[in-house]
């Protein structure tokens, strides 16, 4: 047997001796990476909660802060957990205005982020009106899920403290078309424009929001 004829099957042994370290290498790669993240939202019927239950509810007049006091206790029933930091599997973000008698209603910054104790899947970081869904698995939330964090009171017939009458409806849309159905079981989308107008609304409707860098 010639020279090369020897480095050509040793050569050939070393190869497959390392195959198996190989295909362990791969597998612990494939298995060990972040799942990638998802900003495009989880399609699904909503979760089912009731959502008249829960504890700290604000029922008056605006603005609304947000409500920390019974926060632990609503988080079991909106199916919400206290994260120590930022999850990023689902991340998606949808922008929130609120109407009065056809004046703007702040969405205020920290909600769902208790004093740096710890955040929830839903919250704000400023109070631009900009909803955060940031969580460690990719499932179904709804806009009940929010103001509940918010510890605020939404229904389809009331909003806090107001409540509709034949004058003074209460109505919300969704990217500029009317959404009809009970505002809580709205389900979260990415780059979603909601509006809630308790008596007159805004004209127009927003119904776009300038969502890059987010």
């Amino acid at each position: 047997m010639s020279v090369a004829e020897r480095q050509t099957r040793w050569l050939l042994y070393g190869i497959a001796a390392l195959g198996p370290i190989i295909l362990t290498v791969l597998l612990i790669v494939i298995f060990t990476r972040g799942t990638p993240t998802s900003r495009t939202g989880v399609s699904g019927p909503p979760p089912k909660i009731n959502y008249a239950a829960l504890p700290g509810l604000q029922k008056g007049k605006a603005p609304w802060p947000p409500e920390y006091g019974s926060l632990p206790d609503r988080l079991k029933p909106l199916g919400l957990s206290a994260l120590g930091g930022e999850a990023q599997v689902l991340h998606i973000h949808m922008h929130l205005d609120i109407f009065v008698n056809g004046k703007p209603v702040v969405v205020p910054k920290f909600i769902g982020i208790d004093d740096g104790a710890f955040l929830t899947e839903l919250h704000t970081h400023d109070s631009s009106g900009i909803m955060h869904v940031e969580s460690p698995t990719k499932r179904v939330f709804a806009l009940g899920q929010f103001f509940g964090v918010w510890g605020l009171r939404l229904s389809k017939r009331c909003l806090g403290g107001y409540c509709a009458t034949r004058g003074k409806p209460l109505r919300v849309w969704v990217n500029g078309r009317r959404y009809r159905g009970d505002p809580n079981n709205l389900v979260l989308q990415a780059h979603q424009v909601i509006v809630i107008a308790y008596g007159k609304p805004p004209r127009p409707i927003p119904s776009t929001y300038d969502f890059r860098g987010l």
